[in-house]
């Protein structure tokens, strides 16, 4: 079984990973954009993000004058840049945003996107309200997003998109489904 959540040790917050969504791209300015998560698509684990799921966090977080947090593999004492849009769409979650130079780790991130080295987003949120469909599926209707993070191993397959002309081989697939298996199961070692 893969393990597709996570719950964050410091906040108790879930994390769903997927790759960058269609149409990714990363300017010299180091400004990216992409979907962090895709509505209906079944992820690894059974969920699926219903459409709507972000709009209450969203309208909140512009109400307190707040925004969604840019981090590095979802480690909060590691924010990398800043999400300037993050809105839904009739296909997901869409994030713009830039990773700021004047930090080491900022520099790090753009080459590593740069190279391709790196190619997932990750959303770190609270479940508000969720159901299970027949198949057992959770359907998560309302989610309190707190942060998009750039990842190593993202998890939805669906939600992908590399560089122009750029394919995912199956094999890359079987190394991050392992890595992300690993993951889980070193986070779930940890809690006991």
């Amino acid at each position: 079984m893969l393990f597709q959540t996570e719950t964050g040790a410091e906040y108790g917050l879930e994390h769903k990973f997927a790759r960058f969504g269609d149409g990714i791209t990363m300017t010299a300015e180091a400004e990216i954009e992409g979907y962090a998560s895709l509505f209906g698509e079944t992820d690894q684990g059974g969920d699926v993000v219903q459409k709507g799921a972000y709009a209450a966090s969203l309208a909140r977080l512009e109400a307190e004058g707040r925004r969604v947090k840019m981090l590095w593999q979802h480690d909060p004492a590691q924010p990398i840049g800043v999400w300037d849009t993050v809105r839904e769409d009739a296909r997901g979650l869409w994030v713009r945003g830039r990773l700021l130079d004047g930090t080491q780790r900022g520099r790090e991130a753009a080459a590593l996107v740069a190279a391709g080295a790196i190619d997932g987003l990750s959303i770190g949120y609270r479940t508000r309200r969720a159901t299970k469909n027949d198949r057992g599926q959770r359907l998560l209707t309302e989610l309190e997003l707190w942060e998009v993070s750039l990842v190593t191993f993202p998890m939805l397959p669906s939600a992908r998109v590399a560089a122009k002309g750029e394919t995912t081989s199956e094999a890359e697939d079987t190394l991050r489904e392992l890595a992300a298996a690993l993951t889980g199961a070193r986070l779930e070692l940890s809690r006991r």
